[in-house]
Parts: structure tokens; sequence; C-alpha cells
């Protein structure tokens, strides 16, 4: 028996030519097609990070309060301005910045302080002294005093890094060196105002840590000193 053949009619001219144009077609889509997909994701790549840089700002914006080691009403000392009492952090901006500021308030001076958080530390800014260092002041004041023979003008830069430095010990050798007794020469006017700066300075501590005012402190040190 004969089979049955199933011949394929030749494309004419113009289906060849339609065809050959489709082939075309699909041939730049395939070259077109990936650079579009990588252009794509580019994008994709910079929206996600513009989203996050967003978070990351808003995240800013809305910073807590950082923690200190020190609470309203706490006792402090600043080396150049002595005892203060702690109020606060505010929040303030400055120059585009957002800054949290300690603030400390000194009675004796009249005077408010602000202190970046971030530059606590570099402040110099630190708690009340210990009993042990005040009492090693007290003994400091009951010595001899030591008074170097040097010209007076640089003996009173000594005596004001000696106080600006915020130490009790340091403080409590000036105190030593200008008190003046019964008996002994007057203090002339700078020596007296370095000496009752520095009397000032190291009775503030002494009254916070024995919780008592400036001036029963500053008649505990004189008491001392009587008794050299």
């Amino acid at each position: 028996m004969a089979q049955n053949e199933t011949k394929t009619k030749p494309l004419s001219k113009s289906a060849k030519k339609r065809t050959s144009k489709i082939k075309s077609k699909a041939s730049r889509k395939q070259v077109v097609d990936p650079k579009t997909d990588a252009n794509k994701k580019v994008k994709d790549q910079a929206s996600v990070k513009a989203l996050q840089t967003k978070k990351v700002k808003q995240t800013a914006g809305k910073s807590k309060t950082p923690r200190i080691k020190f609470k309203p009403g706490d006792h402090v000392v600043y080396p150049t301005h002595g005892v203060g009492s702690i109020q606060g952090i505010e929040r303030e901006t400055i120059d585009g910045n957002d800054l949290h500021l300690v603030v400390i308030i000194f009675d004796n001076e009249r005077m408010t302080l602000r202190i970046p958080t971030n530059k606590l530390e570099a402040s110099g800014l630190r708690g009340i002294s210990s009993q042990k260092v005040i009492d090693d002041a007290m003994t400091t004041l009951k010595g001899r005093a030591r008074v170097k023979r040097t010209m007076w003008s640089r003996r009173a830069q000594e005596y004001e890094l000696k106080i600006n430095s915020g130490e009790p010990g340091s403080i409590a050798q000036v105190v030593r060196d200008l008190h003046r007794n019964v008996g002994q020469p007057d203090q002339s006017f700078s020596e007296r105002q370095i000496y009752e700066m520095a009397v000032e300075r190291l009775a503030g501590e002494v009254a916070a840590l024995d919780g008592t005012n400036l001036g029963e402190a500053i008649e505990k040190l004189e008491q001392i000193l009587k008794e050299e």
C-alpha cells in the first residue's frame, strides 16, 4: 500500500520577508532586555539606599536623651567654677546640629553652664570628692606654709593654676600658704583675693560632702587653720 506523504508547501517571498522581520525584532529584544533589566536594578538599588538614608535621618532626628552618670540635684565640681548642681539635660539645635546639653547651676557665682553630653569627660566635670580626699586636704591645711622665694606674679599664676585644677589637695596648698595668723604680716590685696577664692572653692566641696552651707564650711576651715 502506498504511504500517505505530507508535503510542506514552500513559503512565498512575501511570507519569508515577514518571518525574517519577526525574527529580527525578537533578536533585538533579546539584546536590549538585559540592559533594561540592569538599569532597572540600579534604579531599584538607588531607591532602596535613598529610603534607608531617609530612615537614618529620621531616626537621628528622634534621638533619645543620652544617659549620664549624674542626675538632677546632684552636686558636681567643674574645675574652673567650683561646686554646682545638675539641673537636667536640655536639647538644642546649634548650627544645624542636634545637641543634648547638661545644665549646671553655680549658686555662688550666679551662673548657669551648659555642657554637651559628648564633652563631659573632656570638660573635667566630676562628682564630689570622697571623704578620704577631703580628709587629706584638711591634713594639708595643718601643715607648714611652703612659700617660694620668687616674684609674686609668678607665684600668683601658680596659685591660680592650682585653684582651677579643681583638686582639693592643690587648693588646700594655696589656702595654707596664703593664710595669715595673728602677729604675721598682713596679706596684700591680690594675695587676699586669691586666698578668698581658694577658701571658697575648698569650702564649697566640704559643704557638699558634709551637707552644710558654705558659711559653716568656711568656719570649719578657719578653725583647722588656727590649729596649725
